[in-house]
Formats: structure tokens, sequence, C-alpha cells
């Protein structure tokens, strides 16, 4: 019974911090920041659909331009391992749970503006990305490499860096615990048994480096992100007759409070705001900074380009998956009916539609997105190891040592309740939105700069034939 109290005392601790850090002031941080740079760049990532089109998704077979490491399709992909996975299915459920059907609405307008905000990041991270040549002969960036390169804060960059590596495999937590719950509700699978099967084949695969991390994600997430679409609209097409009144119900309580119904205790508009806000940056990541680390590494002719990349993240995360999930829950109704929360909700909403089938289909699902996050997620953590030992042996040799321990927490910690693994996910996520932010606006001029530089002059010269020179960056200090 101690115990229970105090877990409870810890959890709402952490639910008041998790309260002020994702309060009034971050919603207008974030979507301000959106708002302002997206009628900087005039709304180019959101309204030029069929450009940003042909240069992501029609362009995956082609051959890359530039310098880097591995493909900006498979850069793109190692992306939205982070961004498409349980915050998706797992998020989106604690979000209605916690904020009602209107919380979709604060998703649509972070992610919308968001788009311009995950761009910076790109841009950022191929600007001021370094080419590790002796330990991994790979191109890296994260938060502490921009700390350092664009502002000359080493030490406060080799904090930061030990930070994330130390902090960071925590927020994996959610993932195992999605899975272990999915799991269990749909096929009665013992939990340690899930966590023991994502432990051993996360590990094999991130032994591989970058390289078989991208090359698996690039095949994984496509695959099971259209497969996840399609047993979504198949829900939607069996209840199309309730489309009108669910996508009431979700304007109607974006905008006003939401009684409480059945299990689901009500919710206020400030819920609504702040959990779709919350829980939609942490699917797709738009100013975590997360996209600085995933397409640092991308073989790209120049840095906007890549940046793309970011529109197409965000579209496919919270514009598709994302609705599909909140779609399913709402118009089954299961968030009146039961008392679940997280990847359990989800796949309750699932059989509620397609009755045991369908359960058995999500807790797949979440499975497999669960893996590929905690796979990506891994990826980011690494860099933070790099930028702390550098571009030496000892960094080699440390990779092994930080992989046992990143896997730690998701094998041993995922029986947690799950509010109190959001709330700790939120407030390390608020933690990189203030940092990312920072990093935007003390580098505007150099974002503006690139963006100008690419439509003005190398996009014109590059569809004439000019052939300009590829716009590429090192950042070593030894050139």
């Amino acid at each position: 019974m101690g115990d229970a109290v105090e877990y409870d005392a810890f959890t709402a601790f952490l639910y008041r911090i998790d309260d002020f850090m994702w309060g009034t002031w971050m919603t207008v941080l974030l979507v301000g920041i959106g708002i302002i740079l997206s009628i900087r760049f005039a709304f180019r990532y959101q309204r030029k659909i069929i450009f940003n089109f042909k240069n992501t998704y029609g362009r995956i077979g082609a051959k890359g331009e530039g310098e880097g490491t591995i493909s900006g399709f498979r850069a793109a992909c190692t992306a939205l391992a982070n961004t498409v996975g349980t915050g998706n299915i797992s998020g989106v459920a604690t979000a209605i749970v916690s904020g009602g059907p209107g919380a979709l609405v604060w998703m649509w307008v972070s992610a919308f503006f968001g788009m311009s905000t995950k761009a910076c990041e790109i841009i950022i991270g191929q600007r001021y990305r370094e080419h590790y040549k002796k330990s991994m002969n790979e191109y890296v960036c994260d938060r502490s490499f921009v700390l350092k390169n664009a502002f000359g804060w080493k030490k406060g960059a080799v904090l930061l860096a030990v930070f994330c590596f130390v902090f960071g495999p925590w927020t994996c937590c959610v993932q195992t615990e999605a899975v272990t719950s999915s799991m269990n509700q749909a096929f009665g699978i013992s939990p340690l048994i899930s966590v023991i099967i994502i432990g051993i084949t996360c590990m094999v695969t991130i032994w591989g480096g970058l390289r078989r991390i991208s090359d698996v994600m690039s095949r994984a997430v496509p695959i099971m992100a259209v497969l996840y679409i399609l047993m979504g609209l198949g829900v939607l097409i069996l209840n199309f007759q309730h489309i009108p009144a669910v996508i009431a119900l979700i304007f109607k309580s974006a905008f006003s409070p939401t009684a409480a119904v059945g299990g689901f205790a009500g919710a206020t508009v400030r819920d609504a705001i702040q959990y779709g806000v919350a829980r939609g940056i942490y699917s797709n990541d738009a100013g975590t900074g997360y996209g600085m680390i995933a397409h640092a590494s991308a073989q790209t002719d120049h840095p906007v380009r890549q940046s793309l990349w970011g529109w197409g993240e965000v579209f496919i995360d919270t514009f598709i998956i994302c609705s599909i999930t909140a779609f399913t829950i709402i118009m089954t109704g299961s968030y009146t009916t039961s008392n679940a929360t997280s990847g359990a909700l989800t796949t309750i909403a699932f059989t509620n539609a397609y009755g045991a089938v369908g359960g058995k289909l999500t807790a797949i699902a979440i499975a497999v997105f669960a893996w590929t996050t905690i796979i990506g997620m891994y990826y980011t953590c690494e860099k933070s190891v790099n930028y702390a030992f550098g571009d030496t042996e000892n960094n080699k040799k440390m990779m092994p040592v930080y992989m046992i321990y990143y896997m730690l927490p998701c094998v041993i910690f995922y029986n947690i309740k799950a509010e109190a693994l959001w709330a700790f996910t939120d407030i390390l996520s608020a933690l990189y939105v203030c940092i990312t932010v920072f990093i935007i606006v003390a580098k505007r001029k150099e974002i503006f700069r690139l963006f100008d530089d690419f439509w003005q002059r190398y996009l014109p010269e590059k569809e004439a034939g000019k052939n300009p020179p590829y716009v590429t960056f090192d950042c070593r200090e030894d050139n």
C-alpha cells in the first residue's frame, strides 16, 4: 500500500510538471513559431503539394546527389520510424481520453504549421552537420553539434549530449508499455515474453549501425503504415453514415467543453488544446529537434530540398495515421465505454469495428510501430554519444556499451503505468522543444538565407540546365 501511495504521489508530481510545461505558453510558443515560419516561407511547405511530393515520395528510387551517408528516402524512413509509431496509436488514444474528441483538431493545427518548423530542423541538421570519418564514416548532427558549430558553446553542448543519451532511452518505455498492453489485450501474451522479443530483435537491428537501421526502416515503415491506413479506412467505409456526426463532434469539442459520457470523465477546451498539441508534437516530432538528427546523414544537393521531407512526414503521420486512429476510437465510442488507455484502447476500438481479428491486427500494428520507433530513437540518442566522445576510437568502443544501456529501460520498466510514462515523455519532449525553438529563432537568418537561395537561385539554375554546384556542408574543425 505504501509503495502504491508513493507511486501515485510521484505520478501526480509528474503531472504537475507536465501541466506546466505543456501549458498555454507552450501552445502559444509552438503554434506561434509555426505560424511565423509558415508566413515567412509563403506557406510553400503546405501549398506546393505537387512539387513537394515529386521531390520526396516521387524520388524514392532516384539516385541521390551531393554529399551524404544514405539516400534522402532512407533518412526520411529513419525519421518516420520516430514519427510513425505508437504515438499515432497509443498517443492519440491518450489524447482523446484526456482531452476529448476535440484534441484531434489541435493535432491538425499544430501539424499544419509544424510542417515549417520541421523543415527548419532539417535545414539546420544539414547546415551544421559533421562528417565522422575515423570512427564511423557517417555524417552526423544533433542539438549538441549545432550548439558547438553554430554558437561555439562546447561545454554546454557536452552537458546537453550527456543529458540526451542518459535520459533519452527512458522515453521508449511508452513504446514497450503500448506493446505489452495491446498484445496482452489481443492475444493474452505475457508482457515478459513481449519485451524479451522486442529486446532481442531491436538489439540485432541497431547492432548493424545506420546502414542496417535505414535499410530495415525503409522496408518496414512504409509497409506497416499502408496496412494500418487500409485497416482504418475499412472502419470509415463500414461506418460511413456516422462520419458527418463524428466530424461535428470533433470540431464542437475542440472549442467547447466535452461532457462526461460513460467511462469518459469529460474534458475542457484547455484539455483538448494541451493534449492535442502535446501528443501531436510527440507523434510528428515537429519542434523536438529529431528532424535535424535523422536528416543530417541524407545525401542531397541542397539542404532545402531535403527539408521538403518535413512536409511528407508530418502529413502522413498526423493528417492520415493519427486521424485514422482518432476516428476509429470516436466512431466506435470506445473511449466512453472502456476505462482502457494507451494502446489497449485502440485495440478495443478496432475489436469493436472488426471483431476479434481487428484487435489482433491492431496489436500487431502497435508492436511493429513500437519496434521501429525504439530503433529510430536509438539512432537519435546515439548521436549524443557520438558528440560526447568525438570522432575517436573511444566513440567506436562506446557503441556496444550504449546499445545495452539504451535497451535496459525498454525491457525492465515495461510495466509502469501508461500515465506516468506519458507524463515523463511529455516533460522530456518539452525540454527538447525549448532548445530546438531557441536554435531556430537564433539561426533564423541562416535558415532564411538557405531557403531563399534554393528557391531564388539554385532551383531556377537547376531547372535551366546550368548544373549549379551542390550546396552541402561539413563543419568538422579539422577541415
